[in-house]
């Protein structure tokens, strides 16, 4: 890993030259067929992420998450049967000028039609969130997103989430919320009517995000954010290193986070929540 001089985030660093972009594309259905380009269809297949009709806003940050999704997007319009269109949208929360530039640099590279548009977000987190600024950022991020998406009149927002945030964040909610809930592959927005969030790389682990972006020699941004690298406490890197020590002893682990999200025993369970509702295991034992 890398450092991009003054801007305070970490970056891949490619190993090799940047790849010609018809081969980078070529091997996303090819040589990455299984890892990445299978997955992506599947779970188009089993949340039904995109219809016919449909018009998706995909928010591209510059990461490696982003970047690949984008791709995968042109290549679904290519290669799929149903009809949809798409808007390539990237926040400017407030990134160092080299940051801009790599995002411009990496989407320009990629043949990805970015529509560019300003925020102030790593600015006001600092300032709302004091210490822990990184949930108010994504709350707020998401907000704007949804806001672009309908302004260009996009009906659903794509987010580059991959399988281990899956599992990261229903450890998250576990450990430190007390509360047994996943992270959902699609969502209706609450705020914003109209419009539906989607993860369509809900199947697709980080290390093959990684081998494709490391063998297609493209330089990616990571957090980029300049609040979040003085602060600490970030207990996502905290669940990270956990998972990686729990996998010595437990090689399954994350495939056995995943199943137990869908495999919920109601009859061994304290209490739960349904639209907002609380509900206790006591409400329907007399009924038995």
């Amino acid at each position: 890993m890398g450092k991009l001089a003054g801007s305070g985030c970490e970056m891949l660093v490619p190993f090799c030259e940047r790849k010609p972009l018809k081969e980078i594309e070529r091997n996303i259905i090819t040589k990455f067929r299984y890892p990445i380009w299978s997955k992506f269809l599947k779970a188009n297949t089993d949340f039904q992420f995109v219809s016919e009709g449909d018009k998706v806003a995909v928010a591209v940050s510059g990461g490696k998450d982003s970047l690949l999704m984008a791709k995968l997007f042109q290549e679904m319009q290519c290669h799929g049967r149903v009809k949809f269109e798409v808007e390539f949208i990237a926040m400017d929360p407030g990134y160092h000028d080299k940051v801009k530039e790599l995002l411009i640099s990496n989407c320009a590279y990629l043949n990805i039609p970015i529509t560019l548009f300003e925020s102030k977000i790593f600015e006001i987190a600092d300032n709302i969130a004091g210490d822990y600024p990184c949930y108010m950022c994504a709350k707020m991020r998401r907000g704007a997103l949804y806001s672009k998406a309908l302004e260009l009149g996009c009906n659903k927002l794509a987010l580059g989430h991959h399988f281990d945030d899956v599992i990261e964040t229903t450890l998250l909610n576990l450990f430190c919320a007390g509360s047994v809930k996943t992270m959902m592959p699609k969502l209706k927005a609450k705020n914003f009517k109209g419009i539906e969030l989607i993860r369509p790389m809900y199947y697709i682990e980080e290390s093959s995000i990684e081998k494709f972006t490391r063998e297609s020699g493209i330089s990616p941004m990571n957090c980029a954010c300049m609040i979040a690298a003085k602060k600490t406490g970030n207990k996502r890197y905290e669940i990270k290193s956990l998972i990686k020590e729990l996998k010595i002893n437990f090689q399954q682990i994350e495939k056995s986070i995943f199943r137990a999200a869908q495999n919920v025993q109601l009859d061994c369970i304290l209490g739960w929540k349904k639209e907002g509702v609380a509900h206790s295991f006591l409400d329907f034992y007399d009924e038995e």
